[in-house]
């Protein structure tokens, strides 16, 4: 488990380029992958995820043609998500140049292949993601398919199934907050955190410096994810990292890494 909390910019990708939305609709256009991971890395992200988010919903995996251009040249670690149902496609992905993968309906329908890429790849490969909405009652519930189906989970439990089965991470995202600019919901992440032994990374309602101060403060996530923020300039990862350490909240510090074109690592 990380010592330091982590700023995450979240790539979601449709028909080849970056994409976001408010509650999961939506969508408007935010750029080309490739360009915003290097923006991102010579920022100073501490980690990138990619999720193909039409990709279950289409019957198809996300690309590795973008994958293996993406891990060509980006030094610090990420997860892909997106169609993953089978060993073979893990295998496929994890040689193309991601670090982890992330698992969301395929792991709510098949919770054996959670056991089963934690058994081939190792646990630290495999970040689970749990697409959460509250429900009229108050209750935390699972949603698949880019938030289009109710399942009959519950986020808590099936957050420590997830755990039990090898899942070394967990990624939380409140569908009431994507996109809204609202702040995270903490009492989710922080019910989520109490409940399993992994690291969990927050997800949606990212607007303010002190959103991301608020949820650390709290000790609700050993992560934190941000989109659209990051997409447009309303919070450069440098700035938020320094102000974070100035009130106290110890994350990796700003390294500034120029861009030559390639990387080399």
């Amino acid at each position: 488990m990380s010592v330091l909390p982590r700023i995450v910019p979240c790539l979601d990708i449709r028909a080849g380029r970056v994409v976001k939305g408010v509650h999961f609709e939506g969508l408007r256009d935010a750029g080309d992958p490739l360009e915003l991971a290097r923006r991102y890395e010579r920022e100073g992200a501490d980690e990138l995820v990619f999720l193909d988010i039409a990709a279950t919903v289409e019957g198809r995996t996300a690309s590795l043609e973008m994958l293996a251009r993406i891990g060509a040249e980006l030094s610090i670690p990420f997860a892909v998500g997106g169609g993953i149902e089978s060993l073979e496609t893990v295998r496929a992905f994890l040689r193309a140049g991601c670090d982890k993968v992330s698992l969301n309906s395929a792991a709510v329908r098949s919770p054996a292949l959670i056991d089963a890429i934690s058994g081939t790849f190792g646990s630290q490969s495999l970040v689970v993601a749990i697409d959460v909405r509250r429900s009229a009652s108050g209750a935390f519930d699972v949603y698949l398919d880019g938030g289009r189906t109710r399942s009959e989970r519950g986020a808590l439990e099936w957050a420590c199934e997830a755990q039990r089965r090898g899942a070394g991470e967990l990624l939380v995202t409140s569908m009431d907050r994507d996109g809204t600019r609202e702040g995270f919901d903490i009492e989710l992440t922080a019910a989520i955190r109490a409940a399993v032994d992994i690291p969990v990374i927050a997800s949606g309602g990212a607007g303010s410096v002190e959103d991301f101060a608020a949820l650390f403060a709290a000790g609700a996530a050993d992560a934190a994810l941000g989109a659209s923020v990051f997409h447009d300039g309303s919070i450069a990862i440098p700035r938020l990292k320094e102000e974070l350490r100035e009130r106290g909240i110890m994350v990796r510090p700003w390294q500034p890494r120029p861009y030559t074109g390639t990387n080399a690592g």
